[in-house]
């Protein structure tokens, strides 16, 4: 049962996306399994489309998928962002291991 409403949720993926550190990432997944609990929703698709449609007031570049890859039809751009912040990149990828953040 969602605990929040479909904005309230929009609101709260962004506000989580602006939190996240300059040379830092999270992956979609991260963020949904974060919000989990708040909102009653666990869908990395769900916070793709937010992103999409709502992303573009944060630091979008800074979410990407779980296996590195930046947002789909924004990399080059996305690339350069992550780079200028000192993000670790393996290849085309970010390195997660390396860059990836969770709220404390």
């Amino acid at each position: 049962m969602a605990r929040v409403t479909p904005q309230e949720y929009v609101e709260e993926v962004l506000s989580l996306v602006e939190r996240i550190p300059e040379g830092r990432v999270m992956s979609y997944g991260a963020i949904a399994d974060v919000l989990a609990d708040l909102s009653g929703r666990n869908s990395a698709r769900q916070v793709g489309t937010i992103m999409a449609r709502h992303g573009g007031g944060v630091p979008w570049h800074r979410v990407v998928t779980s296996a590195g890859r930046m947002p789909p039809g924004h990399e080059q751009e996305a690339r350069q962002r992550l780079l200028s912040e000192g993000v670790p990149l393996k290849g085309d990828r970010v390195n997660m291991a390396l860059a990836g953040w969770l709220p404390s």
